[in-house]
């Protein structure tokens, strides 16, 4: 039987994931702290309201940059909303067709939380991804445990390593599998 997501969460529904009482159990500056330096320019792929996007963008500063890429406008005007009313001036919301990332920069980290499950073709995903990395581009890559199984999750790894990602290392993140690549 094949294991697939055939949709994408709903914009609105992030409010049940970006709130306060996740930083509990996921600490946004914990998670990221160790991967991430000031002048780092990273994309944050999938990131919904922005939960790691508004810390990643403090952890660059005073000259880093944050991309957050999603494939839903209503999600970027939101992101865009709360990062603005937070201060934030270094995240740069850019929406994804689908097919082409269509972004000229090059990043140091990138972070996939909890998003590739929900991508239709992960392939094109994947070779749009490894267009944008610098050399010795991280790639945090991190799934639900709830929604994505041992045997999906093995699958996708396997993807990128079929795509020119290595494994640096496994991550511990609380209710989910992670896996470090570099490129």
């Amino acid at each position: 039987m094949k294991e697939q997501v055939t949709h994408t969460c709903p914009w609105w529904f992030c409010r049940v994931f970006d709130n306060i009482t996740r930083t509990w159990y996921q600490n946004p500056y914990k998670i990221m702290s160790p991967y991430v330096k000031p002048g780092f320019r990273i994309l944050d792929a999938g990131p919904g309201f922005g939960y790691f996007t508004r810390p990643l963008a403090s952890l660059v500063l005073p000259e880093g940059v944050v991309f957050a890429l999603d494939i839903q406008s209503k999600m970027l005007e939101v992101l865009k909303e709360i990062s603005e009313n937070q201060g934030h001036t270094n995240i740069m919301p850019h929406l994804y067709d689908g097919e082409k990332f269509c972004i000229q920069k090059q990043f140091d980290f990138i972070n996939m939380f909890w998003m590739f499950h929900e991508v239709s073709d992960k392939d094109n995903f994947l070779k749009e991804l490894k267009n944008v990395c610098k050399t010795k581009c991280k790639v945090l890559f991190t799934e639900p445990y709830i929604h994505v199984s041992k045997k999906m999750f093995d699958k996708s790894v396997q993807l990128f390593q079929d795509n020119g990602f290595r494994i640096v290392h496994e991550v511990k993140v609380n209710f989910s599998r992670a896996v470090l690549f570099e490129i």
